[in-house]
């Protein structure tokens, strides 16, 4: 059986192996079913196809695909440069992806739509999302509840649905919460992978990145775990089924 590539960006280590963790507990993978790539310090392995991939699992990270590239850091520029390398060979065989957040923001710039930070950001903690009338017939979202939470927090988002995309799941403060490009790519805004503990370490790894004032750092760890967060772990889970 293939194995999933589980591709990760945050260069905090106790983040990254969290997060891997929760991957591996939604999807329900077992670790030798995967192969991780921290982009932060490996390089992809030269000539790699993801087609010798069941599907791509992109994880979150600190990073913005519309920043300046003059003001980018050099790790962030190249995680980066790596992940876009990839999307000519998902788009071109509509192989199995899943971005989390910031794969959002890739798949968007890949396809020439459009992702900045001149509206559609949201704070972190729970955001209430709704599905659309295409996610009925969605193997990924077929039978959701038609309104949940989920975790977010990010400072770009995709402005407009970009051409040939379906589009999943938004919410009120973020249109464009889940979309779907041919069948089988898909990215969300939110973190399908992250539960209130997830949330909680990342609120404490990363209150001094600009995304909210420290001081409200408890504040916001009371408010995930007040949250009810269980479907967009199923997401996750069905695509792992699905692909396996």
């Amino acid at each position: 059986m293939k194995r999933f590539l589980i591709l990760q960006l945050r260069p905090e280590a106790d983040a990254s192996d969290a997060e891997f963790a929760s991957i591996l507990d939604k999807t329900g993978l077992p670790v030798e079913r995967t192969h991780r790539i921290r982009l932060d310090c490996e390089d992809l392995p030269e000539g790699l196809q993801v087609t010798d991939y069941a599907g791509v699992i992109v994880g979150g990270g600190p990073g913005c695909v519309s920043d300046d590239p003059a003001t980018k850091s050099e790790m962030d520029a190249r995680i980066e440069s790596a992940i876009m390398g990839l999307m000519p060979q998902i788009t071109a065989n509509d192989h199995p992806f899943m971005g989390c957040c910031y794969g959002l923001g890739i798949l968007a710039a890949h396809l020439g739509g459009a992702v900045s930070k001149k509206q559609y950001g949201e704070p972190v903690g729970p955001s209430t999302c709704q599905l659309t009338a295409d996610a009925a017939d969605d193997p990924m979202t077929a039978g959701l509840l038609p309104e949940f939470e989920a975790f977010v927090g990010h400072k770009e988002a995709v402005q407009e649905l970009p051409e040939g995309c379906v589009h999943l799941v938004s919410s009120a403060p973020c249109p464009y919460q889940m979309i779907r490009w041919g069948k089988n790519v898909y990215a969300t805004q939110f973190h399908p992978e992250a539960d209130a503990r997830d949330f909680e370490q990342r609120i404490n790894i990363y209150k001094n990145h600009g995304y909210f004032p420290p001081e409200d750092a408890q504040s916001l760890i009371d408010m995930c775990h007040a949250a009810d967060v269980t479907q967009p772990g199923e997401i996750l889970r069905r695509f792992a089924q699905r692909y396996e």
